[in-house]
């Protein structure tokens, strides 16, 4: 379709007067955009909302989980032993001494330039005996040495094997046990397994230029030590674990006297948990009382007009944290928050206080630490509520926005169809009344030529 020829014959701006028609006949598609900016804004807002109440849920979640919040401080009386203590532990105290080290055995043989063959000529195999008894015969591929060495290590009897230099061209095999401890004992073997049973096999620790250079050794800890309810601890490594109920103790020296270990309510970083979950509620609090406070303008003419946030009047999103306020302000077990620190304020928010948290868990760890665990559990079921990707309420409404928001997309762009339609029915009309004046004009200026040329013949006539 043309478009429209603007005053040829009726000195109108046709162009102008389409463009205000059409201005009027959009005015249903321009609510519908405004409406679609709105829904917009709104699904931002919503998914801001949820953004912070998710990470509020996965805070709260991490300090309600059972024993959570039983953090422990671990300390020992001597550098030379550390000590740790997880959330199953106690507060207490315990003196222990530490009589071994655990080793991990190392044997050497001989020096050979290549290994022996057996009387067939073949080269000689061998057999390692771990600590259980167990056998593992190993048969190498020739009789150089790094065949040897490849088919213990590829044997994975409890023990592994390098060449070490020994001069003259000449290599010892050390052999290394996999396991630290007594449990990783061994011993080497030339022979088959049947010779080694039968008692036959040459132990290559027998060689005079043999050597065990470090024998599996367990280590030791004694409990009460000179008493009679001395205890002996062992272990394959230097970490002794739970030597108390969630407490493991780290030697690296033994100690001439009993080194006191000590556990104590870690309330540093019980307040540390604390304190992170004041500042995640108070974020998501404030996000909404700001999206949800009224506004004052004053308009060019003087008068004020009052403008609402983005949630004022949204009772889903006003529940939301009102179930958050109260999860953290109810009182726990008669007590109110306020005595583990939790201080509700004025304006709706919270303030933390260490000190009073600190006084509480001198008095009552446990108490304190269930009521801190019991107050999580309230936050992150109302977040959870909020945020459950099916059910929660937060999330119907982004999912009820966003259905929206869809919907009103599909109805301006049927607009778009029908205005693109509209315009053209009108530029046509605009034409065809152009050319319907443009051929009037030159019909009256026919009649008009005639209607001359006939008073100019009745004058000559005359």
């Amino acid at each position: 379709m043309g478009t429209a020829i603007d005053g040829l014959s009726s000195g109108l701006d046709t162009t102008s007067m389409i463009n205000s028609l059409m201005a009027v006949e959009a005015l249903p598609q321009t609510q519908l955009k405004t409406k679609l900016a709105s829904d917009q804004s709104m699904i931002t807002s919503l998914q801001g909302l949820n953004t912070r109440l998710t990470l509020l849920n996965s805070t709260a979640s991490g300090d309600a989980t059972v024993n959570a919040l039983n953090l422990f401080t671990a300390s020992t009386s001597a550098p030379s032993l550390t000590a740790t203590a997880n959330t199953s532990a106690a507060a207490g105290s315990l003196d222990v001494t530490v009589t071994k080290l655990a080793q991990t055995q190392v044997d050497v043989t001989a020096a050979m330039a290549s290994w022996p063959v057996d009387a067939g000529g073949a080269p000689a195999k061998l057999t390692i005996v771990d600590a259980t008894g167990k056998q593992t015969e190993i048969a190498p591929a020739s009789t150089s040495l790094d065949d040897v060495v490849t088919a213990i290590n590829a044997a994975s009897g409890g023990a592994a094997a390098v060449k070490v230099p020994a001069g003259n061209g000449t290599y010892r095999l050390q052999l290394t046990a996999t396991a630290s401890g007594a449990a990783g004992a061994f011993q080497i073997y030339q022979g088959s397994a049947a010779d080694v049973t039968a008692g036959t096999a040459t132990d290559l620790m027998s060689d005079p230029a043999a050597a065990v250079v470090r024998t599996a050794q367990d280590a030791e800890a004694v409990l009460y030590a000179g008493t009679a309810a001395e205890q002996k601890i062992t272990s394959a490594t230097n970490t002794f674990t739970n030597l108390l109920p969630g407490v493991s103790v780290t030697a690296t020296a033994v100690s001439a006297a009993p080194v006191t270990v000590t556990v104590a309510s870690d309330t540093a970083a019980i307040s540390q948990r604390a304190s992170d979950l004041v500042k995640a509620v108070n974020d998501a609090l404030g996000f909404i009382s700001d999206n949800s406070s009224v506004t004052t303008t004053t308009t060019a003419d003087g008068t004020s007009a009052a403008k609402g946030g983005i949630f004022t009047g949204n009772s889903s999103v006003r529940a939301v944290g009102d179930a958050l306020l109260t999860a953290m302000a109810a009182p726990v077990n008669g007590k109110s928050p306020s005595e583990y620190g939790i201080v509700i304020t004025r304006d709706g928010n919270f303030t933390f206080d260490k000190d009073k948290l600190a006084a509480a868990m001198a008095s009552d760890p446990a108490g304190t630490s269930a009521a801190l665990q019991t107050i999580a559990s309230r936050v992150a079921t109302s977040t959870s509520n909020a945020t459950d990707p099916v059910q929660g309420s937060v999330t119907s409404l982004i999912k009820g926005q966003q259905s929206e928001v869809a919907d009103l997309n599909d109805q301006i762009s049927n607009w778009d169809t029908r205005l693109t339609s509209r315009r053209a029915t009108l530029q046509a009309q605009f034409t065809n009344m152009e050319v319907l004046l443009g051929g009037l004009k030159a019909q009256s200026s026919w009649l008009t030529g005639q209607l001359a040329g006939l008073s100019t013949s009745s004058s000559s006539g005359n």
